[in-house]
């Protein structure tokens, strides 16, 4: 492949607006470590940061509750302390903290103070649907974000390369709540395409299995896609940046002198060796889905953990928070050791 002059150029200000803004985010997976040790290391400050982190926000869940302006608004200071007390706000911060590990540990969440159900209640029923969210939007923008990054790696400096790069350079600076908004005007309210909100139809009741995976997957298919907007333009960086440090190596050169074919070199050989910084970069995208997912719900009115989130920082929710952040986070964890065991198996260079 040629190189140099105006495609070095343009190769290098593409390199540096990316690595400027992912600068410091660690995507790369730990080597050389112990990678399950360092992992049970990171779930134990994990869960005292979640204790503690909801507790930094001004106010308390019993000043949202006696909040005038709410339904729910309590004015007797007596019925106050003992909503304290019975939720046990009123005992010391580290009382409160031994406690909660003691749940923890017998695997109580808690009880929610908003909804006064218990918390695994509520997660068991958002849950499934943020998880649900996430995969498909990781999963479709790893599969375009790859084949449009191979595609453009392979042939650098053309014009098809160009034009791909302008538009995931653009698509990567769009805030995922305005196309989100965009999206649901234009295809649910304009066209009519998609529903307007929530995860499946209110009160239908399908006898065939296939018609209730069509009616989830029609409500998924609009909130997943903005989803994967947030993901791709990276997938595509990172395999684009992968197959141009794959163009001069000496195993395509010997490839081509023995007679194979293009898409062969192109997509077996090159595009799996190009293929780590993309497993790095699909590693760390759970957890930075959680922000995306607070927007994306909230706007679609999707009936997942990023709503649940929402709603519970509005009220103080501690119980609520807690159970979101540490299921949220073991998520991510779990997520970062498959990527690093992956990894290891992508590359064999890589020892335990």
């Amino acid at each position: 492949m040629d190189g140099g002059g105006p495609t070095a150029n343009a190769d290098e200000v593409a390199g540096a607006l990316f690595a400027l803004s992912e600068s410091g985010t660690g995507t790369r997976p730990r080597r050389g470590r112990r990678p399950v040790a360092s992992y049970v290391l990171t779930v134990a400050v994990l869960v005292v940061i979640n204790f503690f982190l909801p507790r930094a926000m001004p106010g308390d869940p019993i000043d949202a509750l006696i909040d005038p302006g709410t339904p729910s608004y309590v004015q007797n200071d007596e019925l106050r302390a003992e909503l304290s007390a019975y939720y046990g706000l009123d005992r010391p911060l580290g009382e409160q903290f031994v406690s909660y590990l003691s749940d923890l540990a017998a695997g109580d969440l808690g009880t929610s103070i908003r909804y006064n159900r218990p918390v695994s209640e509520l997660m068991s029923e958002r849950l499934p649907w943020t998880i649900l969210l996430i995969a498909v939007a990781v999963v479709a923008a790893a599969a375009v974000g790859m084949a449009a990054g191979v595609h453009s790696g392979w042939h650098r400096g053309r014009p098809v390369d160009r034009r791909l790069l302008g538009v995931f350079l653009g698509l990567r600076n769009v805030p995922v709540f305005f196309l989100a908004s965009i999206a649901l005007f234009l295809f649910a309210v304009k066209l009519g395409w998609v529903p307007l909100s929530g995860a499946r139809t209110p009160f239908a009741d399908f006898d065939n299995p296939l018609t209730t995976v069509a009616d989830v997957a029609h409500h998924l298919v609009l909130p997943g896609a903005v989803m994967a907007t947030r993901f791709v333009a990276d997938d595509y960086l990172y395999m684009r940046a992968g197959m141009v440090g794959e163009l001069g190596a000496g195993y395509l050169l010997l490839g081509r002198a023995k007679g194979l074919r293009e898409r062969r070199l192109k997509y077996r050989y090159a595009g799996r060796n190009g293929l780590l910084p993309l497993v790095s970069a699909v590693a760390v995208q759970p957890g930075q889905a959680v922000t995306a997912a607070i927007f994306v719900e909230t706007v679609f009115a999707y009936p997942g953990i990023g709503r649940l989130v929402f709603d519970a920082v509005s009220f103080r929710d501690y119980p609520t928070l807690q159970a979101c952040f540490l299921v949220l986070s073991l998520v991510v964890v779990t997520a970062n050791l498959a990527a690093d065991v992956a990894y290891r198996r992508l590359d064999p260079r890589i020892q335990p």
